[in-house]
């Protein structure tokens, strides 16, 4: 095991550094979201690396009309365990590195690993486009390694997730900061998710749209400094990051929990698709 626990991003280099290391977990992602999924994996990846599917595997679940909330823990035991992935175990999620979706979905993966008590993981900074654009760096193809290990063995981190209930106490209490980070036009209640029951916003909530944080010219997060200007003039103190399914506010809540180390930051994962299905939960619509 590597003497120093990963977190956040890794650059290719240093991920190089480190293939064939048996406490080494490489853990593409490739999925319908970007274009790609197990044949894409089939015909070139980092050598060694295991593929999970993150839209087929189950990495969210449907619960009524929500449908991204984490599923349930013996699936996720059984997951990650056929994964081959073991606690003390370091794991780089690479995905394909194409947009800011697409690195929603590490960063999804990425908190579903930490909320199940996993402790070292990080993100391959600009993913398997990053990976190739040196030719250098090999590439095998072909299909995943075996890998096999018992039911993965659950720790829950409840301070990560939060409910609707816990939610709804921080938009009345303002006792913790809610950042959408959905367009503008979801925000001002434009436009909806299919399955949202209403369209707007979670009453107090400020607005950042994910994909601000995203270099689709790199497939890399922006420079630390412009990630450090869209996030300033959050209040300190908690916050919650949500979106219409818990997948885009996982980028939202990467930066500001792993990135920039913040305390206390929980993601919604039941977001507005989830918050909508109940009437007295209230929904805000317009600017802030």
């Amino acid at each position: 095991m590597s003497e120093t626990a990963l977190a956040g991003l890794i650059a290719p280099e240093d991920l190089l550094a480190r293939l064939g290391d048996p406490t080494l977990v490489v853990l593409d992602i490739r999925s319908s979201i970007d274009g790609g999924g197990r044949p894409a994996y089939e015909a070139g990846h980092i050598p060694g690396a295991v593929h999970t599917d993150y839209v087929a595997d189950g990495w969210r679940a449907k619960v009524g009309q929500a449908p991204g909330l984490l599923p349930p823990l013996d699936h996720l035991a059984a997951l990650i365990g056929r994964l081959g992935i073991k606690p003390h175990d370091d794991v780089v999620i690479v995905p394909a590195g194409v947009s800011a979706t697409d690195f929603a979905a590490a960063a999804r993966i990425y908190w579903t690993l930490k909320t199940i008590g996993h402790g070292q993981q990080a993100i391959l900074d600009g993913g398997f486009r990053a990976w190739t654009a040196d030719p250098a760096r090999p590439v095998e193809a072909g299909s995943p390694p075996e890998r096999t290990a018992a039911p993965y063995p659950v720790v829950m981190q409840q301070r990560l997730r939060s409910t609707a209930d816990a939610t709804l106490v921080a938009s009345r209490s303002k006792l913790a900061t809610l950042v959408d980070a959905r367009s503008p036009s979801y925000f001002e209640g434009h436009e909806k998710a299919p399955e949202a029951a209403r369209a707007g916003h979670i009453p107090g909530a400020v607005s950042r749209d994910y994909t601000q944080a995203f270099d689709a010219a790199t497939g890399k997060l922006r420079p630390r400094d412009e990630l450090a200007a869209l996030f300033a003039g959050l209040p300190k103190g908690p916050a919650i990051s949500y979106c219409n399914t818990g997948h885009t506010a996982a980028l939202n809540w990467f930066v500001m929990s792993e990135l920039f180390k913040r305390e206390e930051v929980a993601l919604y994962d039941g977001s507005m698709t989830d918050w909508t299905q109940a009437p007295e939960r209230p929904v805000a619509t317009g600017a802030v």
